[in-house]
């Protein structure tokens, strides 16, 4: 099944990126993957203060996947892969790539404010390195122009 890889965050453009990806799943019978990342965490000496703030982001980032999931539940009829993980983020994306064959294309929501978004800039900076193809989706696109290039 072909998989569309997309990354949620608070920012419209991710939004709009999961809203791409659900649409092309629909279209072509596949899946999407919806994964939120969790910055690593300076280190603090206070190990209990250390463990609060790195829980309070995994919960921060496991609503937001579980509101994500909820919208393609609701719109798309999808019933999206989760997944929360710490860590640098390109790492942790090109692992999922690697680690799951059925990843067709890594879908991302380019910024409005003029510059892409860091996963963005990541990425573009050698595209002969990626095993997938990378969609990036204007985040000035509004619905209607979402469904239909989708």
């Amino acid at each position: 099944m072909r998989i569309y890889l997309t990354v949620i965050d608070d920012t419209p453009e991710a939004e709009i990126a999961l809203r791409f990806a659900a649409r092309r799943a629909v279209k072509t019978g596949g899946g999407v993957e919806i994964l939120a990342l969790i910055p690593p965490q300076e280190f603090i000496a206070f190990g209990g203060v250390q463990a609060t703030i790195e829980e309070e982001a995994r919960l921060h980032a496991e609503g937001l996947v579980a509101r994500a999931a909820g919208t393609l539940i609701e719109e798309a009829g999808l019933r999206p892969s989760l997944t929360v993980r710490q860590g640098d983020g390109p790492k942790v994306i090109r692992e999922m790539i690697a680690a799951n064959p059925d990843i067709a294309a890594l879908v991302l929501g380019a910024a409005t404010n003029g510059t892409p978004g860091p996963l963005i800039a990541h990425f573009t900076g050698d595209l002969s390195a990626m095993p997938v193809p990378l969609m990036i989706v204007p985040g000035n696109l509004d619905r209607a122009a979402i469904d239909r290039l989708s």
